[in-house]
């Protein structure tokens, strides 16, 4: 079993903070409530600015083909915008006396002097055209759908003048543009490893498609450097991947092992697209949290989305929405990271179920898994399976969402726009059971082995804690502000 590797740094001030924000939720209050700035918003404004941008974001996702909607990218992107939207928020309050929270890596901006009352619109304006500014810098291509967007909830142009632009905007989106630069998200290299050793990951031949590319050479591997970018907060990619794959250095020893054998029959029984072996309720399970094709907001975004909907179910104000959204999204980006670290990283590049049963020959060479394209194909996503990046996502984020709210006992009802979902509707009894789902899924649809989901999980949820305790910390008497450097 693999150990759980849980960060001790800032486990004190994470039960703080969570015992903060909990007593506040459970009185039925914000946590920011008491001293904030209270405006309204401004006329043609309608619903929360960061739900409203997390849509669009979420067009974008659908909109994405080829590596820029790979998960990696994806949840990069998620944790870009959000953290700038933070930042932007998070001047807002400094400037009128009510932070709570430290920024992400930078010192808070203040706009205006120690007189100064906020304009009617300030709050809506700042998140309204930093979103704008770094969903259009992400996603050039949709520019036209971006625009639009802006003018539908604002009435007025993008481009019209601001000062609030000058004022904090603009240094916001350098920030986070600097913070970036060169974290190696643009790594146009591609896959050369081994994809002849028996256990070696090697493409599982599936043709490409009108909206699939093709697994069919090993330069089709996706992104398979995405685990050496540089982490949002973690130290590293690798930081808590174990040394190897249950103890296994070699492919030989690894075929060779009862256990490898185990997973192996285990897919084969409950993965298949006939199983006789598997539910109906992990077939459910298994649609519900697919999302690994083209024009679905894919698992990085149907997370987002869940995020919205637990902040709605909550009545958070701004402040809190902004603030839920930026450690999820940057949660889930680093959880991408450490995924893909252990997929291309490790001494062990592990092969796909369907490449390890089809191998063993007579009855199983013609096995395909429940996973399948818009046309009902055979698909395995094309990169490795050790781990699960649904397992690492789903528990990164199960993880920030019990200890934003200081509890699991939230239930809510989750979406699904898989295009095979049995159920576009399920209801969640609490965070843990997105984690639980999430890693599970892929046994059931045939692309992953237990040992995958289950090592994923743990990875995740130690994104999830780490990410916690060491960024966006409540802000404390006596203790500097974050210094950025920039």
């Amino acid at each position: 079993m693999l150990p759980r590797l849980k960060c001790r740094a800032g486990r004190r001030l994470g039960r703080l903070r969570a015992g903060v924000v909990a007593g506040a939720l459970l009185a039925g209050l914000s946590p920011v409530a008491v001293g904030a700035p209270q405006v309204a918003a401004a006329t043609g404004h309608k619903g929360d600015p960061t739900q409203y941008w997390n849509n669009v974001l979420l067009q974008t996702f659908r909109n994405a083909r080829g590596w820029d909607a790979s998960p990696g990218k994806l949840s990069r992107s998620g944790a870009m915008v959000f953290a700038a939207i933070y930042n932007a928020e998070s001047a807002y309050q400094y400037t009128y006396g009510t932070l709570k929270y430290e920024p992400y890596l930078n010192r808070p901006l203040k706009y205006a002097d120690k007189h100064s009352r906020p304009r009617p619109d300030d709050e809506e304006r700042l998140i309204d055209r930093t979103a704008y500014r770094m969903i259009s810098q992400l996603y050039p291509g949709d520019q036209g759908y971006i625009d639009a967007k802006y003018r539908a909830r604002t009435g007025r142009s993008p481009h019209s003048y601001d000062p609030l632009d000058r004022l904090v905007v603009d240094r916001v989106v350098r920030q986070i543009n600097k913070a970036r630069a060169g974290d190696g998200s643009d790594n146009p290299e591609t896959y050369s490893g081994d994809t002849t050793t028996p256990g070696a990951w090697r493409p599982t031949g599936e043709e490409a498609t009108a909206d699939e590319g093709a697994c069919k050479q090993p330069s089709d591997a996706v992104t398979p450097n995405w685990g050496k970018v540089r982490p949002f907060v973690l130290r590293s990619g690798s930081q808590f991947r174990p040394p190897t794959l249950r103890g296994f250095t070699s492919y030989a020893d690894l075929v060779a092992s009862p256990e490898y054998a185990a997973q192996r029959d285990e897919v084969r029984r409950v993965g298949a697209v006939d199983s006789t072996e598997r539910t109906y309720d992990q077939t459910v399970i298994g649609w519900f949290w697919d999302h690994d094709l083209n024009g679905t907001y894919h698992p990085p975004g149907q997370l987002l989305q869940l995020t919205g909907i637990v902040a709605k179910k909550f009545k958070l104000d701004t402040y809190e929405t902004t603030h839920l959204f930026a450690l999820s999204a940057l949660s889930l980006a680093d959880a991408g990271i450490t995924a893909w670290d252990s997929k291309f990283d490790s001494p062990i590049n592990l092969w796909r179920p369907a490449s390890a049963i089809q191998a063993t020959g007579g009855a199983n060479a013609t096995w395909e898994p429940l996973s399948a394209d818009r046309a009902g194909a055979p698909f395995t996503p094309c990169f490795s399976a050790w781990t699960s990046g649904h397992a690492n996502f789903t528990a990164a984020w199960a993880s920030a969402m019990k200890h934003f709210f200081g509890r699991d006992d939230v239930s809510f009802i989750a979406h699904s726009e898989d295009p095979h979902t049995i159920e576009a509707y399920r209801r969640m009894a609490n965070f843990s059971q997105v984690a639980e789902e999430g890693k599970l899924s892929r046994l059931w649809l045939g692309v992953h082995y237990r040992w995958d989901a289950e090592d994923g999980n743990v990875i995740g949820t130690n994104v999830g804690d780490y990410v916690f305790d060491n960024a966006l910390l409540p802000t404390r008497p006596g203790r500097p502000h974050q210094q950025s450097g920039y």
